[in-house]
């Protein structure tokens, strides 16, 4: 197959470009940044330019553009997350339309984010709850939420009719590689700051990097799968116990805990946000279990145990994230 990969010099385009090749498929990278796996194409993120032409007699396009969430929420950093996500996802689609031997599928980037805060219950794609209403959350929570419902809608509003469209819902994803979301967490729990956050009530959903990647598999061979589909393991857990088995996996015994205004303080100063910590999100892979997908790492704590053994081999100094 040829899989072309806009947005794919980061940690996540590592991922599929290294699996991908492994497999024996040809795979194109177009990013603004250096980093892609082999060959790497060039882009400005929002029109469609000579790296079109990639997508014309492509197999598969997974398109995984979009500015870090993972940063202060300034009216600046919301403007880029926003623009960054829809516009590239308008350029694919285009791309797409004019191809003359458009790909059989598209896999979008979306995530998980777009559920409500909750602790009642999971959500799936069936019965999952959209958020945006919750009472008693900050209101700028919204905006989350709102890009997710913005970056799926555009996706949905491109004129592909030979072309499958699947938005993938996705929560973190841990792999040893430097910079990545594992990669933060062990270095805070290694330091002692792997403790409980405001209670640690809150869920935490994620995916081990493995079980991603052979989720977009799966997702491209299915030609009965389209729309949003969560990719996440099946068993979240509140965060007090997800920084327990890391911290177990870790060896690690010191554990401070944060208050919801210590977070804010540590947010400030690490120029994140509180919703990344403090936001619950419950969230289940309803059609991947439908579709017969079986995870090698169902629970966090063999999925931990497995990410720093895999961190400690490679020296902790595994290739740094690209900018996409």
């Amino acid at each position: 197959m040829k899989i072309v990969i806009p947005g794919g010099t980061g940690q996540l385009g590592h991922l599929l470009a290294r699996s991908f090749r492994a497999g024996g498929d040809e795979v194109v990278v177009v990013g603004r940044g250096a980093g892609g796996d082999g060959r790497t194409v060039p882009w400005d993120g929002r029109t469609v330019g000579p790296w079109a032409a990639e997508l014309d007699g492509a197999d598969v396009v997974i398109n995984l553009a979009g500015r870090s969430v993972n940063c202060r929420y300034t009216e600046a950093n919301k403007k880029e997350m926003m623009s960054s996500r829809v516009d590239s996802t308008r350029a694919v689609g285009l791309a797409i339309a004019r191809a003359v031997r458009p790909p059989r599928v598209w896999l979008q980037m979306s995530s998980a984010a777009i559920y409500a805060h909750r602790f009642d219950a999971a959500n799936d794609e069936a019965t999952g709850l959209i958020g945006g209403d919750e009472p008693g959350v900050p209101a700028y929570w919204r905006f989350s939420i709102d890009i997710v419902k913005a970056w799926e809608q555009t996706q949905a509003a491109a004129e592909t009719p030979a072309t499958r469209k699947v938005a993938m819902r996705t929560t973190m994803v841990m792999s040893p590689d430097r910079g990545g979301v594992f990669d933060v967490l062990l270095g805070l729990t290694r330091r002692g700051l792997g403790g409980t956050i405001a209670g640690g009530r809150q869920w935490m959903s994620w995916v081990h990097g493995a079980d991603f990647v052979r989720a977009v598999a799966l997702l491209i061979e299915r030609a009965d799968i389209s729309g949003p589909v969560n990719i996440t393991a099946p068993n979240p857990l509140p965060q007090r116990d997800f920084m327990a088995a890391l911290r177990a996996a870790s060896g690690t015994r010191i554990a401070l805990p944060a208050t919801r205004w210590m977070a804010e303080i540590g947010a400030f100063f690490l120029r994140t946000d509180t919703e990344l910590t403090l936001r619950s999100r419950r969230v289940v892979p309803g059609r991947l279990r439908d579709a017969g997908f079986a995870f090698e790492f169902p629970e966090w704590p063999a999925a931990a145990a497995d990410l720093v053994a895999r961190w400690r081999e490679s020296g902790g100094r595994r290739r740094p994230t690209g900018v996409s």
